[in-house]
Parts: C-alpha cells; structure tokens; sequence
C-alpha cells in the first residue's frame, strides 16, 4: 500500500504523519489506549497497515501465466534460478503476518475496558452513552478478530506444510500478545488446530459485525443481533455500524475467508491432514453468495460488468469511500495513480513493459463457441491465432495488433512493421519477452506521457465475488458433482454457466454453451473447466501460483516452460506464427508447500521445518 493510500484507508484512525514517522503515541504506554478511544484504534489500525495484498502482478511472475522483463525481480530468480529457499523466500510473509497477530492480540486484551463512549456525541446522556459503547465495542473487537483469521489464512497457505514425519503443521498458534517475558520457542501447532481457531475467530466476527456497512433509514432495519445492546434509533446505528465504516472489515468478508480456507484444506495438497471437506468449502462459499443474493445475485447481478471492476470507468468515478460495486466483497480505498500503467504499458505508451503473459495463458482463453482451442470442433486457425477467441483474451492481454492507450493505439509485437520500441525482445527491460504485454488491471484512459501524465482512479480487489462463485463450482463440483446443489439453489454447473455467459461466449438456449452442455456431466471434464476459467478470471490477480500448489498438479505441470509467440512477416506479406521457449521453470516435488523463514528455525530449536526446506 502506498502512503496516500494508507492515509485514506485509516483517516478513521489516525493522521497521515503518524503513519509515517513515529508519533507520541509509539512511545507511550499500551494501557494508554483504555482512557483514549482514538489511541486504542490506532492500535488496531496497524493490522490495516499489514494487510497482505498487492496491487499488482507478483507471485504470476513465477508460474505459466506470466515473466517480468525485470531481470534482477526476485520471483523470476525463485522460478527460473532455482533460487527459492528457506532463507531466500519472496513469498513469505511469516514476519509480517506474525507482527500483525501481536498487534491484534494486543488489541483484544484491551478492548473491552477502552472507553469507547468517550467519543459519542451524546456525553450529557448515560444510557447513550453505553448504547455506543456497546456498538464500538462490538464492532472493532469483531474487525479484530476477522483480520486475525485473515492472517492465519495466509500463513496457513504460504508456510503450512509437512514435517518429516508426516504431520500437516501450520504455524505457533498465538492467542495472546507476546512481551519480554514470553517464551519465543514454540512449537507449531497442527494444520487442523489453526484452522479450527481461523474459524472460530471469524465466527466471532461474523456474529459481533455487521453483514456490509450500509446505512438504514428506519428503525425495523436495525439487525437483530443489536437490539440486545439498547440501540433503537437510525442515528446511532448509522454512526457505528452505516456506510461511513466502509472499507473496514465485516461479516461478509469474514464469512469469504472462511471458504477460502475451507478450499485450501479440502484441496489435495492439505486434505490428507485435517477434517475440512470440499462440502464445507462449498457451504461456506454459498454462505457468501447467499449473503450477495443468492439465486438473484447468481442470475443477474454476476451477469454484469465483473470481469473489468478494474476498468469500469463510470462505475469507479462514481463510487464513495468505502462503497463497493456488486463485484467487489472487499477493497482497498481508491487513489489517483498511473503507477501500473506506467509499469506496464507497452514502450510506445511510455510504460516498461513489466509484466508479459504467456503463450500458455493465451492458449487457455477457449473459442468464442466456449470449445478449448485443443478441441478439434472449435476451428482455431493456428496461422490466425486471435480470430474468434473468448472475448476475454482481448480485454486482458494485449497481443500482436491489438490497441492500448487513450488514443487507441495500435501495438505491434511482431518483428515487422516501421516502429520497432514494442517488437518482442527489442530493449531489454522494456519491450516484452513473450509477445504480450498486460491489459488487465490497466485504464486505457491513463497516459503515462510526461507531457501528459494524466492518472486516473484505482483501487486493488482484496476479495472479488467471482472469486467466491469459482470457489464454490470448485468445491461442489467435487463434493457433488457437476449439477449437484446440496442444500443450496445452484449447482457447479449453473454458476460455472453464467460466468461464461458474462464473457461473451455465445450461448445456446439458456442453458449454458454447447461446449458446457457436451461435459455437463463429467466430474473430471467439470473440474478441467472450473480451473480453467478461474485461471482466466483471477489472472493477474495472484491466484494462481497458489492454486497450483494447492491442488498438487503434477510436477511436469508445475515447471511448465513458460512461452512465447514469436511472429514474423513472409515475403507474401502474410504473418508467421511460431511459439518459442522464453522461461524454464525449476522447481522441486517439496515446493508444494513453502518454507518456514530459515532464521526462525535457526531462532527457535522447537520450530520444525516443512519437508525438504
């Protein structure tokens, strides 16, 4: 998070300056926070701080989706060098995920003797007073505990694995601030301990917190579970719980970490060590999807414009602080920026080229009939590669005469044609390496231009819908098949339907595409689509180095060469067409599962290493 976005996000909490520099706050005691309500946020805040997302392209950087032109970035050493180890790690974030728990931990011990009433604007009347209190109470002990199952997730997918002896471990299960006097030599506790902990605590949160931040506008809409706290006014509730706490964390997306949890323990890298099941994980991600509206929200809100949040240009001029489109179940706050376009634009459009996709994603974007390019029904033309493909491929990635720019420029990747700053391997750390460069996450109304320098406004999706619907047809899919529903309204099948349907493939009666209707009834035939669409879906959005690992793909799949289209112009005039080998992937049969910080196992004689780390 940049410091202006971090101001934004926590202007609830704290001025600008203490973000940046030490305050009077950092020397003082903790104990000062029960008399100071403002203090005691601030000590929640700095969880906020920690959040573990990225605005950009990272972990891709090290599968088959994408390469980075940057030849000093630390993920292209981890997957092509060989360099990924215990002690040299772009992935973890055991620190800091581990410095954000102590601060929430500390947070809980206090919270419930801070003053919270103390900043109620009713100071003359008692009872309203305890009425805020109560609600402040709840609400910020309930972001406390939602983000600390938020942590504990992460940590659980990027250092849970298994030890020597075959035992599924996740991290030290800390429950309690650590201080001078504790003892640092812990052992980590069961994969299935910390889970069980992750969803008690978002349990806790989901009952203390509001679904979303909204405010009402009578009496009757006050949730249930407050009414026990003496609030029986619009005023107070909207003060505590309504629109103006946007951004924060709430029950709704509580109840998405818990199916993201859930997905990662039944999937196969985890399953073997703990009790969750793929119908767990699909209860729980209907749970979410029930929360957005269930049937309707299934049936016409996912039809929308989802699939380009990043670029709806109305829809984000137009939205408030803290409000989020029907896409979105949680967000970082929204800043005016050109930094990713600058980054990766292609040269001609004064950006560095960053970020180039493969071969190997492109070939994953299906036929506009919705057939993969490999089905000999679909017509793909290799000599024309980009005719009739999934509406998708052009929206995401930028290929050979596709057009980028707030002038619609035209981008030539081939080696042909007069200007030669975007040709494939023309300038090292700038034009691209594979023939592609990266749309999506970009505005095309951005212009990096010096002369220009026109920026726009952007935010980073922590949590999308789409990506609870996909978690859902993943899970049900497995746990009943491709049409099964369990107890909900919708099956695999039907919501992997609309998806595409929002894509633009074309459709077949309502029942879906001809291609979803031939295989409609083959599990293994459903789950090669379900995880083909949400590597479409969720590219570039750091999924799926992750997804990987977690359904254990073979090891040949895992070190899949990344590629590139080379494209050349015959003496005729017509384009040749020839994929090339751009970047070998190294990675071992323990890399499933990533390391434990070789410091703190040098640190902590009790703290076991995963295999072969």
């Amino acid at each position: 998070m940049t410091s202006a976005l971090i101001c934004t996000t926590l202007a609830a909490f704290t001025a600008c300056d203490d973000v940046l520099q030490p305050a009077d706050e950092n020397i003082r005691d903790i104990d000062a926070m029960y008399n100071e309500p403002t203090y005691a946020e601030g000590i929640l805040a700095n969880a906020y701080i920690l959040l573990p997302f990225s605005s950009s392209p990272q972990s891709d950087l090290a599968t088959d989706d994408a390469v980075t032109n940057d030849v000093d970035n630390s993920f292209l050493k981890m997957a092509s060098a060989g360099s990924w180890s215990a002690s040299n790690n772009p992935m973890s974030n055991w620190i800091t995920c581990r410095h954000a728990i102590q601060y929430l931990n500390l947070f809980l011990e206090r919270a419930d003797s801070v003053k919270w009433a103390e900043i109620t604007y009713y100071e003359e009347e008692d009872s309203v007073d305890n009425v805020i209190y109560e609600l402040f109470r709840r609400r910020l002990t309930g972001e406390a505990y939602a983000m600390r199952a938020l942590y504990m997730y992460h940590l659980l997918r990027n250092q849970g694995g298994w030890d020597d002896e075959g035992n599924l471990l996740g991290v030290p299960l800390l429950l309690k601030s650590e201080s001078t006097q504790s003892n640092y030599n812990l052992p980590r506790n069961t994969f299935q301990e910390c889970l069980d902990q992750l969803m008690a605590d978002a349990d806790t949160a989901i009952a203390l917190l509001p679904s979303t931040y909204s405010d009402i506008s009578r009496e009757t809409q006050i949730p249930e579970k407050y009414l026990n706290t003496g609030v029986n006014n619009i005023v107070d509730y909207n003060r505590v719980m309504g629109a103006t706490m946007g951004g924060r964390i709430c029950g709704r997306v509580a109840m998405a970490i818990k199916a993201q949890a859930a997905l990662l323990a039944a999937s196969p890298a985890f399953t073997a060590g703990n009790t969750y099941t793929y119908e767990d994980a699909a209860n729980m991600a209907a749970d979410v999807i029930d929360d957005l509206g269930g049937t309707t929200y299934i049936n016409r809100r996912l039809l929308g414009t989802g699939n380009t949040w990043y670029c709806n240009t109305d829809e984000i001029a137009n939205l408030s602080a803290g409000a989020n489109p029907i896409e979105i179940i949680w967000r970082s706050s929204i800043s005016e920026s050109n930094d990713l376009e600058t980054n990766n634009f292609p040269p001609t459009l004064y950006g560095s080229g960053y970020v180039n996709p493969t071969q190997n994603l492109v070939d994953a974007f299906p036929m506009i009939d919705g057939r993969p390019i490999s089905d000999p029904k679909s017509g793909y033309d290799s000599e024309d590669p980009y005719f009739g493909r999934d509406p998708r491929l052009a929206l995401y990635i930028l290929y050979d005469g596709g057009t980028q720019g707030p002038d619609n420029t035209e981008i030539i990747t081939g080696l042909y044609g007069e200007d030669t700053n975007d040709q494939i391997n023309r300038e090292s750390g700038y034009s691209t390496r594979t023939g592609y460069y990266m749309k999506k996450l970009l505005r095309s109304d951005c212009n990096p231009n010096p002369l220009y320098n026109v920026r726009q406004r952007h935010y980073t999706a922590y949590i999308r819908a789409t990506e609870i619907v996909l978690d859902y047809a993943e899970a049900a899919n497995e746990a009943w098949g491709p049409k099964g529903k369990g107890n909900h309204k919708y099956s695999a099948y039907d919501v992997i339907s609309k998806i595409r349907k929002r894509a633009g493939l074309t459709q077949v009666g309502n029942d879906g595409d001809e291609y979803l209707q031939e295989i409609g009834d083959d599990q293994d035939k459903m789950r090669e689509l379900i995880r083909n669409e949400r590597r479409i879906e969720l590219c570039f959005e750091n999924h799926r180095f992750w997804d990987l690992r977690r359904w254990q793909v073979s090891l040949s799949k895992l070190n899949e060469t990344a590629k590139g289209m080379q494209i050349t112009e015959a003496s005729d005039g017509t384009l040749k067409y020839n994929v090339i080998d751009v970047e070998q992937r190294k990675y071992q049969d323990y890399m499933y599962w990533g390391p434990v910080p070789y410091e703190e196992t040098q640190k902590w004689s009790n703290l076991k290493q995963n295999k072969g780390w």
